[in-house]
């Protein structure tokens, strides 16, 4: 039997509030754990960036948060991100419209995933279940405002140092990357120190395998 996902919704809108409640609560694989109208709310603490620590209460964090991205009480979404992320959960960004800026900052802090507000249940699922399942929700909106974020955080790599970063943080090992590039382990490794150094002049850390392969979800490489 496949595991229940559990869900909790941040959003200031009582009528999207309840339509989660009508939708997620047919879909027999999630199960809706929370509507609350801040971030605060939810975790049971002031709405501040202070770090939340689990020991001082008995909350118990949702696999994965759905959390608008403009809230009426005007918390920072990046901050409200990294709340959420230490206290356990998953983020996936919604929103009404959507907003490059706020996506791409999003994504920066954490989120696993962003989609707008019109799409339907079948979309939402699977979104849910590729963020729980730690692939990120990699929407149309997402992909293009990835693909047309010019900003200094967002490296430039060349065509060649992109495919020994696709291929290695796929899961290929070096070697195994630069033959399929058809090139030296040697000049591999040059590629992706090129890709590291890039990556840490902009702040965004990549030393290992694992931030690589972050890196390549932030950025919607795999599509662009």
């Amino acid at each position: 039997m496949a595991r229940v996902i559990t869900v909790a919704v941040v959003d200031d809108d009582r009528m999207l509030l309840d339509g989660m409640r009508a939708w997620l609560g047919g879909v027999p694989e999630l199960r809706l754990v929370a509507t609350v109208a801040t971030v605060g709310e939810l975790l049971g603490t002031p709405d501040t960036e202070l770090p939340y620590r689990p020991g001082e209460s008995v909350y118990d964090p949702p696999d994965v948060v759905l959390l608008d991205l403009a809230l009426r009480d005007g918390s920072a979404p990046a901050g409200n991100i990294r709340r959420l992320l230490r206290s356990g959960s998953r983020v996936l960004m919604i929103s009404t419209v959507p907003d490059r800026s706020r996506i791409i900052e999003s994504v920066r802090a954490g989120a696993d995933g962003y989609l707008t507000k019109d799409n339907d249940l079948p979309t939402l699922v699977a979104a849910i279940k590729d963020v729980a399942a730690g692939r990120g929700a990699h929407s149309v909106e997402l992909a293009f405002a990835c693909a047309h974020d010019n900003g200094p955080a967002r490296p430039r790599l060349s065509p060649r140092e992109r495919q020994i970063l696709l291929d290695y943080a796929s899961g290929l090992t070096l070697k195994s990357a630069a033959r399929r590039a058809g090139i030296t382990v040697y000049t591999a490794k040059d590629y992706l120190d090129r890709v590291k150094a890039k990556y840490q002049q902009a702040g965004r850390p990549a030393h290992t395998k694992l931030d690589l392969a972050r890196r390549v979800r932030e950025d919607s490489l795999e599509g662009s």
